[in-house]
């Protein structure tokens, strides 16, 4: 008998994620991936898998049983064993937006464009690239990889957000980047894995950009006409509009991303040298 997760129940979202798709930008595909990858990475080496393997995303409560073996599974890079035919019950995220829950060999869903992940705006990937509801089954890859128990890979939820300023910096009105340094933001609730929204000061524009069209990346802080900051999440669309004052830096993807509506977020300024030194103490090996 193959090896499978069952989903006994689910409250809230949950979907298949792992280290995303590269390559397929040209193709209007983004490159989608985990939200959080520190967490990601974490929960996947404690059980032995490479730290891109595909996992559950968590945004929501979740009971699960394993059939056909026993295996490690971790939650939130915490891992035990859990015996053929057991349960496994996962609360909601608390002080967080999300959890990752990992098991050992991986989910040996379809790969689709180099990837596992779900897509949804595309709708696939994962399971049929949608959100994970009672009754799905889910099919699990060969295990027996060394696990590594992780330490400090939890990003801050408070530390302020690291920021390259630019490239469209003549788009904006005189003081636009002080603006963004020194002022104080909040998530917004109708943030998403698309993009988060920012409450907070008005960033001003001197051009509003008009015609403006141009890859976009992850983290890329857009600021359309109204003046409110729109950070560019996993699956944003490989083209935009709006010009971009600031890119977060990839060290700074999972502090961001992981805090929960209404909390706070501050920026500082680096240069590329030092978000490319960050980036290379944090990567993934």
């Amino acid at each position: 008998m193959d090896a499978t997760w069952e989903v006994l129940d689910v409250g809230g979202a949950v979907l298949v994620q792992d280290g995303g798709r590269a390559g397929s930008m040209h193709q209007g595909v983004p490159p989608g991936g985990a939200l959080v990858p520190e967490w990601l990475a974490a929960a996947n080496r404690a059980v032995g898998n490479v730290w891109s393997a595909a996992a559950l995303e968590c945004y929501g409560r979740l009971e699960l049983r394993l059939h056909g073996r026993s295996a490690w599974v971790s939650v939130d890079g915490r891992a035990f064993q859990v015996e053929d035919g057991g349960r496994v019950s996962v609360p909601a995220p608390d002080g967080a937006v999300v959890r990752y829950v990992a098991v050992e060999g991986g989910l040996a869903v379809p790969e689709v464009l180099g990837g596992r992940g779900t897509l949804p705006v595309a709708r696939f990937g994962g399971l049929e690239g949608r959100l994970l509801k009672r009754g799905d089954v889910l099919p699990l890859g060969p295990g027996g990889g060394a696990r590594v128990e992780t330490t400090g890979t939890a990003p801050s939820l408070e530390s302020e957000v690291r920021v390259v300023l630019g490239p469209d910096l003549g788009f904006f009105g005189a003081g636009a980047a002080e603006v963004l340094l020194d002022g104080t933001f909040t998530v917004s609730d109708s943030s998403d894995r698309v993009g988060m929204r920012l409450h907070g000061p008005r960033l001003p524009q001197a051009d509003a950009g008009s015609g403006l069209s141009g890859p976009m990346v992850r983290g890329a802080i857009q600021v359309p006409s109204s003046g409110e900051a729109i950070v560019l999440g996993p699956d944003h669309p490989t083209m935009g509009g709006y010009p971009v004052l600031a890119v977060v830096i990839r060290a700074d993807w999972g502090s961001l991303a992981a805090r929960r509506p209404g909390a706070p977020v501050r920026f500082r300024a680096v240069d590329l040298d030092e978000a490319r030194d960050l980036w290379s103490r944090l990567a993934p090996a």
